[in-house]
């Protein structure tokens, strides 16, 4: 506001244009309280042409938006008194200037709007009743008296005596109440604030201040309002953008009327996010609401996610949240074929946690009013029809804030107890979970993830904030895990406070429409702008860090591992070195592939090695110390139609398919047809561009019959390559299909330059395994879904998410498929499609135009799945061996290990309290029980079990740095190691 001043400006009229794209305009003017308003309500309507945040006297009063058109200056006017409004205004981006449109100061005539609010709920109630109903002909004979007298010719105090005399009539019809058997619904005030969708972040930013500025002034006049406002991230917006109302946004939280829930730091995607994202996401959450407000708390609000993971529940219990709610499951848009069972139930995660949930519905969308046909519908339309006697109920404007507004706080107060509709409760919807505990839970449960049957296109949409998604992931892992190495071994500071802040920059960019693509294009571009500097920063961190470990010598390099085993894998060689050799002093083969020099290293869990480089070059065939290795050398091969080692053999055709898989081991084919086929579809849904594929996308495939360029890329002795070249469409691919000597796994290292719009691009994987369903990595676990459509439910889940892998096995025997960032999936009998693009043009037009970079690849295995390499594989594929100049303080070090291969550690930390201690993560990733053993290297006074906030609960038995560790299957532990002091 201060900054307006001296400003130039220039009167408006009615009519006039302003703005242009993305930019805001201020408009000021200054209004006198005349005589006749004495003691009235004064208002005003503003038409800037576009939503516009209010300030009066320099204070942020409220909005212009879809739900609110008008602002109350005082509600006792005194003549002369002055308010000078200024309001910022937001122009869009359609293309189209607003146009000015007329404003208005006027008196509010307090008993004529009473009375039409009272003539208006009467009307709605009866309209929804049964017509026979006694009640209704009693509001009819009431309607029909007021319709005889009310004379709207009328004007000023003969008006207000007219329809006060109306009131009277209508007013014992609505003090009728219900009877005994009237079912209750728990009202909760709300707007969802999308953090970005079809406007920018930079539009969010106001957004806040005109929300909470509407609810507040309700909560000035209406005492009994409560309001439940989400994500932190927007109290953080408020208080770093508007002091003044945040302090106000702190005195009504203190009030217990603005109540402060939801869980997470914002409301995210919760089937791509890993599992220790969504573990962020409550810790920071949860966090900022304690110190801000004092505030734990105990509800995962998510009321618009595309899908609720199946280790969801576990994630909850972690992290102190009891209850979970939401609206999405009944929103599917006519996209289902078996519509979910159940409003209030148990729900039981993958490893058996349960938590208390409720699904609520949306009415008529937004804006959602409270009125007697809404309460009266949201009952109606249970899919729960025994076992529930009370409902939670959301209300208020959402998408784009707003919230309620002051007919639905008179509406609600008409609605306490309405014969003929639901009794209602208005506070915090912890009440309601409270309540229907005391009165007993439903027995309905639910088990596994709460798949939604719509909005399957959002697993690919936007495939670089994916990748960058997952990245960051990636990076984090191990800036954590060897920043806490280099803090406990070389006393380096750990960059508490820059991790906080970029661990909110991913938390932010994870939000359900910017993660899954399904916003405009400036919200997408902000987005991977956004995650390229933050993998950047976080690489920097993670690259220190491991110089803090090493010497940063020239003649020798450190390999880190950050997986929690022991791993043979490639590295590339420092810039200058032409040899390496361990620390035996065997020189290790190198191969030079497009001027770079790869080696192969043995690497300890969770630990580093050192080798040694050097600047001449020689010639090595294989280490002495390891003849396996010369005879998988041997082994490779590679020609034009043609890929082996000593494990598989491969054969290409011209398109780069491979017609081939066979396996040495078993002499058996795993091809039940070609595989790697590339598949392109119109991808044209009905609806929701972004978000949908069309469940009749195979019927519209198009030819892609080009002959592609398939030549020898590399020979070894490492590895082997064919790289394949050929159009798709209007597109093009690169890709060099990769086998490492003495490997199971096929690499398929792609590159697309991308020139499609609403087309769907598919590989295929028929293989010859017989099996009823599949199985598809989430959060620490994984999940079973049918490869089948045999019933309604099964053939909704014709698109799933994934997260590194996804398998179909028979008992003795699997084939995997995996990637490093590509989440979307269908699985169909026996043939695994991996959805790599798609080029939806609403709302974003240009969604994924540009070239793409991934990998993908598949792992074929003998033996139960139990001992499969999987995971393994997976991981290894995308968690790359990194690399730091010179020599550790030990040349080989493993920092952790266990005893079981079905154990994961997932994250290494110092603890966020800043207290020196560790804490490690760890999963059992197959869904077995299992004891197992957790070595520790670094020394510590005890070992504490923990939740995943890192409050601990117990002392865990150590003997000789060795941790003992039970768990259920896929269950998560935090273990917390107390530093030595």
């Amino acid at each position: 506001m201060d900054a307006l001043e001296g400003k130039p400006s220039r009167p408006m009229v009615r009519g006039d244009r302003w703005g242009s794209d993305w930019t805001y305009a201020w408009f000021r003017s200054e209004v006198v309280a005349p005589r006749e308003t004495k003691g009235k309500r004064l208002a005003v309507m503003l038409d800037f042409g576009a939503e516009a945040t209010v300030y009066v006297n320099g204070i942020v009063s409220g909005a212009m938006d879809l739900q609110h058109h008008d602002l109350t200056l005082t509600r006792s006017a005194r003549p002369g008194e002055r308010f000078e409004i200024a309001a910022e205004a937001y122009a869009g981006h359609s293309g189209r200037q607003p146009a000015f449109g007329e404003s208005f100061l006027y008196i509010v005539e307090e008993e004529v709007y009473q009375f039409f609010i009272d003539l208006e709920c009467l009307f709605d109630l009866r309209n929804h009743l049964d017509e026979d109903a006694l009640r209704v002909s009693e509001i009819d004979r009431g309607l029909t008296r007021v319709f005889s007298i009310i004379d709207l010719t009328l004007r000023q105090e003969a008006l207000t005596e007219n329809v006060g005399k109306c009131r009277q009539i209508l007013k014992p019809l609505l003090e009728c109440v219900n009877g005994s058997t009237a079912p209750t619904l728990y009202l909760m005030g709300q707007s969802h604030l999308d953090i970005a969708w079809l406007w920018p972040i930079a539009e969010t930013k106001r957004k806040i201040a005109r929300t909470m500025s509407n609810q507040l002034a309700l909560m000035e006049e209406y005492p009994e309002y409560r309001y439940v406002q989400s994500q932190p991230y927007l109290f953080q917006l408020a208080k770093d953008l508007y002091p003044e109302l945040y302090a106000r946004m702190k005195q009504a939280v203190q009030e217990g009327r603005l109540i402060p829930e939801g869980g997470m730091w914002v409301e995210p995607d919760t089937n791509l996010p890993s599992g220790e994202s969504l573990i962020r996401q409550a810790m920071h959450g949860k966090r900022f609401f304690k110190e801000e407000f004092g505030k734990d708390n105990e509800m995962l609000w998510l009321p618009d996610v595309f899908g609720y993971s199946g280790n969801l529940p576990q994630i909850m219990k972690g992290c102190g949240l009891r209850y979970f709610a939401s609206v999405k499951m009944f929103g599917t848009y006519d996209n289902v074929g078996d519509p979910f069972p159940y409003n209030t139930f148990v729900w039981e995660g993958i490893d058996g946690s349960q938590v208390l949930a409720h699904l609520l519905n949306y009415g008529d969308y937004y804006p959602i009013r409270i009125n007697p046909s809404f309460v009266i519908q949201q009952w109606k339309e249970r899919v729960q029809k025994e076992g529930i006697t009370t409902r939670l109920t959301q209300f208020g404007h959402g998408d784009g804030g707003g919230g309620a507004n002051r007919d639905d706080m008179e509406f609600m107060r008409r609605l306490v107890d309405l014969e003929g509709a639901p009794r209602t409760k208005h506070g915090s919807p912890i009440e309601y979970f409270e309540d229907q505990i005391e009165k007993g839970i439903p027995d309905a449960k639910y088990v596994g993830e709460l798949y939604y049957p719509a909005h399957r296109g959002t697993y690919t949409t936007q495939a670089p904030i994916k990748k960058g998604n997952r990245q960051a992931e990636i990076g984090f892992r191990e800036t954590e895990l060897w920043g806490a190495a280099a803090h406990l071994l070389q006393h380096r500071a750990y960059p508490y406070q820059e991790l906080e802040r970029l661990w909110k920059t991913l938390l932010l960019h994870q939000f359900h429409d910017i993660l899954p693509g399904s916003s405009i294009h400036r919200v997408h571009e902000e987005a991977q702008a956004a995650l390229i500097v933050l993998n950047r920063e976080i690489d920097e961190l993670a690259s220190g860090a491991r110089a803090a470990i090493a010497d940063g010598g020239e003649e020798r390099v450190s390999v880190f591992n950050s997986l929690s085993w022991d791993r043979t894998g490639t590295i590339v060689l420092p810039e200058s070195a032409r040899t390496i050799s361990d620390a035996s002093g065997n020189s290790l083969p190198v191969q030079w592939v497009d001027g770079l020099g790869y080696a192969e290293v043995a690497v300890p869990s969770m630990g580093w090695s050192t080798f040694k480089v050097g600047r001449e070059e020689r010639i090595v065939e294989a280490a002495p110390s390891a003849p396996s290795a010369q005879s998988a050398s041997s082994a490779l091969q590679a020609s034009a139609n043609h890929l082996e080692n000593e494990l598989l053999s491969i054969e290409i055709n011209e398109r780069g398919e491979l017609t081939r898989i066979f396996d040495k081991e078993t002499g058996t084919d795993w091809a039940a047809g070609n595989c790697n086929v590339m598949r392109l579809y119109r991808d044209q849904p009905s609806d929701f561009d972004a978000w949908e594929i069309d469940r009749r996308y195979r019927s519209a495939g198009i030819a892609l019959d080009s002959t592609a360029k398939v030549s020898v890329h590399s020979t070894g002795p490492l590895f082997a390559s064919v790289r394949v070249e050929r159009d798709l469409n209007r597109s093009t691919l690169i890709q060099d299909i990769r086998i490492r000597a003495g490997s199971r796994r096929v690499e398929f290292h792609t590159t697309i330059r991308w020139q499609e719009t609403n087309k769907l691009l598919k590989v295929d994987f028929p293989v010859c395994v017989h099996a009823r369903e599949s199985m598809h990595e989430i959060q620490f676990g994984h999940v079973k879904r049918p490869n089948h459509a045999s019933r309604p439910h099964d053939a909704d889940q014709f698109e799933v998410s994934q997260h590194k892998w996804s398998v179909l096995a028979e008992a003795n025997r699997g084939f995997a498929l995996l990637n490093d960032c590509k989440y979307g999936i269908s699985v169909d009998d026996h043939t695994m499609s991996l959805t790599l693009l798609r080029a939806p043009t609403y709302p974003d037009e240009t969604s994924d135009q540009g070239t793409h970079t991934f990998t993908y690849g598949f792992v074929a295995w003998n033996g139960a799945f139990f001992d499969s390499p999987v995971v393994r594989e997976a991981y290894e594929l995308n968690y790359p061996l990194t690399t730091a100049p010179g020599e550790t303080i030990a040349r080989s070090e493993s920092l952790l290990r266990l005893d079981k291969d079905n154990v994961i550690v997932e994250t290494v930390k110092l603890a966020e309290d800043g207290s020196g201690d560790w804490v490690v993560r760890l999963y059992e990733c197959m869904g077995a029980t299992v004891t197992c053993e957790l070595h520790a290297a670094i020394p510590f006074a005890k070992a504490l079990a923990t939740d995943m906030l890192e409050q601990p609960s117990a002392e865990l038995p150590a003997v000789a740095g060795a941790v003992q560790l039970a768990f259920r299957p896929f269950e998560v532990k935090t273990v917390r190691f107390e530093a030595i002091r």
